[in-house]
Formats: C-alpha cells, structure tokens, sequence
C-alpha cells in the first residue's frame, strides 16, 4: 500500500453504502488514520475499521440541517494534519463525483499539506448496478452523462442546458434530485424527451434498505409511482431502466423472478 505519513490528508471514497464496497487501500487508509472526517451517507460499520483510538468528527452536510460550511472542514483537515495526525476525510460513494472533494484538495495544497486520493464506487454506477439497472448496455446507449440537480445554493442548477442534455443524454444519471425530481422530469419533458421513457429512482442504494421505483418521465413529472421512497436516492432516466428486471440481482436474492424474456429475443 501507499505509504501514509504523519501530516497527510487522505480523501478517501467509501461507496454507496455496503461496507463490502469499501476498497482495500480505502480499508488500509482508515486503519491508519489517527483522525477521521466524515460524512452523513457513509456506513456506520465503516467507521469500524479505524483504530480505537482514532479521533472520528462527524462534518456531514445534509439538506436543511445545519452542518459546517465547505471553508471550515477544509480549515480542520489542515489543522489536524499539522499537528502531525495521518488524517482521512472520509466521503460517500468518490471524493471527486459531485462530492466536493476537488475543493477540499485545492484547500490542502494551497495550505501545503500533502494528499492523497482514494477513489470509490460512485451511486451512479455501483448503485445503479445493484438496482439491475447498467449504466451502459451495447444494445441501448455508447454515452451516459452524470448530472448534479442542484447548485451550491441548493436550488437546480441554472447552468443546465436541458435541451443539449435531452438531446446528447441517452442514459442520464441524476445525483441529488430527489426533491427536484418532478420538475427534472418536467425541463426533461420540455426539451423533448418522450413521456414513455423509462426512469428509476434507486434510494439508499446497496443496503438492506435499498428501494427501487420504476416509472416514466410523464408519470414521475406527475409524481406517481415513487410514493414511500425517500433521499438519499439516485435518479436514472433512459433505455437501460427496463434491464431491472432481467438483472436485478438484489431483487433475485429477496425471491423475485428475473425475466429473460424482457430481453426482447
């Protein structure tokens, strides 16, 4: 493994919420750490594989709750390294997918504090394929595009162009948008995207408290079909959705019957 000296940052990927996802240099990070930074949607039973005397701070931003702004846990991971601490800033799904983890590295080096990143299985991708849902499938789409809904003032985004995403976005991967999701459904809508499309929504993705609402643009603009589900959730929308019943996996696992036939020949 990498060596992980006193006075260095780790931003550190923990996947989208099964622990077994967690990757072996991730695993080595935090059973090095002497103090470790993290986020609201990371598994407790990650946290485990820190040492007992390791100095574990809750820094998690969620929607609507008070949490410490982006300067301030940048300030503590700077802080904790000059006093000589290996530190990790521990952070679900990849540091550097729509987590903020770019910004907490520029802080590090303009600080002077050396870093390393280690990546994770990012929701879009790990969470998604435990719904039965591939991100890319020969048959259906050669692109997919990853989207944030919301700004840094928690609104959606006005820099998307949802024209050039409708119509360059075969399969769309929509991070942050549950309380947004009617209205991405609607600008979808707007810039042509046919009502029929299939869409998922995939909470709390990997864990035993997975759901997985399949539905269409039209009715999920009309807020059908996703009754009972609730954030943290990922948003699909394209070809690739109506795979779930083949290759839902998890699903299998529960006792559901997977359809070949779905296939389509």
């Amino acid at each position: 493994m990498p060596p992980f000296p006193p006075g260095t940052v780790w931003l550190v990927g923990a996947g989208p919420g099964d622990p077994g996802l967690v990757t072996l240099q991730a695993a080595w990070a935090l059973g090095e750490a002497d103090a470790l930074y993290f986020d609201a949607l990371v598994n407790a039973e990650v946290l485990r594989l820190t040492r007992v005397d390791c100095e574990r701070i809750f820094v998690g931003k969620r929607a609507g709750c008070p949490s410490p702004k982006q300067s301030e846990i940048t300030a503590l991971l700077v802080g904790a390294a000059r006093r000589g601490k290996r530190v990790v800033r521990l952070k679900g799904g990849d540091p550097y997918v729509f987590g903020r983890g770019a910004e907490e590295a520029q802080g590090l080096v303009a600080a002077g504090v050396p870093f390393r990143v280690s990546p994770g299985v990012t929701a879009g991708i790990g969470g998604l394929a435990a719904a039965g849902i591939p991100v890319t499938h020969r048959d259906v789409n050669q692109s997919v595009t990853f989207v944030t809904a919301h700004d840094a003032s928690g609104g959606l985004s006005e820099r998307l162009d949802w024209p050039a995403l409708s119509r360059g976005a075969p399969v769309l991967v929509v991070y942050m948008g549950f309380r947004l999701m009617r209205v991405i459904a609607e600008r979808l809508l707007d810039a042509g995207r046919p009502a029929s499309e299939p869409v998922a929504v995939v909470a709390n993705a990997t864990t035993d408290r997975q759901q997985v609402a399949r539905t269409t643009l039209g009715r999920l603009a009309a807020g059908l079909d996703v009754e009972g589900i609730a954030p943290p959730a990922i948003i699909v929308v394209g070809g690739v959705v109506a795979l779930a019943p083949v290759l839902g996996f998890a699903a299998a696992a529960q006792g559901e019957a997977l359809h070949a036939e779905a296939l389509g020949g």
